[in-house]
């Protein structure tokens, strides 16, 4: 079962745990690629550069299925892991969580950790607004001019975004589709076809 649409975080958002006397700052992103959470976390590096620990986690994809954690030096799975385990309760994607640590003196141990991170990665998400975004594939449409008027009603009825067009004897069109309408879509397509537009889903 395709997933037409998904939960994210609308803006950025912040919260703060503190135990024993370590304060961990958590900041919470909306993200849309692996290279854009890696740009973030280095800024959030550096703006935090005295702290101990910069540990991280984030999930991409409307199925969830891309993910990292890192601990940055904490116990195994004491930190990155926990932190994916609150992105993952709340059922959102796109998003990044980064938690700054400054050591309070007093070792927390690993279960202490686990909390701490997991409270905090819960505490900037809590201060957030959560937002559904629906799932779109790209489709490009090459016509001939004269049918203009087919193909700009396709655009209505499918509720296309139209990207970029280009206007000449040969006109080309790219377009975005909401995943909920691809099978009809699919199927009103395939008779166009038959008049000469060209249709291509990627």
């Amino acid at each position: 079962m395709p997933e037409f649409s998904f939960n994210t975080l609308q803006g950025e958002c912040s919260g703060v745990y503190k135990e024993k006397g370590s304060k961990f700052l958590a900041f919470a992103f909306p993200v849309r690629t692996k290279s854009q959470a890696k740009e973030i976390f280095e800024g959030v590096k550096r703006r935090y550069f005295d702290a101990r620990h910069h540990c991280f986690a984030w999930m991409l994809g409307p199925g969830q299925n891309e993910y990292r954690a890192s601990d940055d030096g904490e116990p195994n799975h004491s930190a990155g892991d926990p932190i994916l385990g609150q992105i993952r309760s709340k059922g959102l994607t796109n998003v990044m969580i980064v938690v700054v640590r400054y050591f309070g003196g007093v070792k927390l141990g690993v279960g202490g950790l686990i909390n701490a991170y997991r409270s905090a990665a819960e505490a900037a998400l809590n201060n957030g607004s959560i937002i559904e975004e629906e799932v779109y594939k790209r489709v490009t449409v090459e016509y001939t001019y004269p049918f203009t008027a087919e193909v700009m009603r396709l655009v209505t009825e499918f509720e296309l975004n139209i990207e970029k067009q280009e206007f000449t004897d040969a006109c080309r069109m790219e377009v975005s589709l909401a995943l909920r309408h691809e099978s009809k879509f699919l199927e009103k397509v395939e008779r166009m076809k038959q008049i000469g537009i060209s249709i291509t889903v990627h």
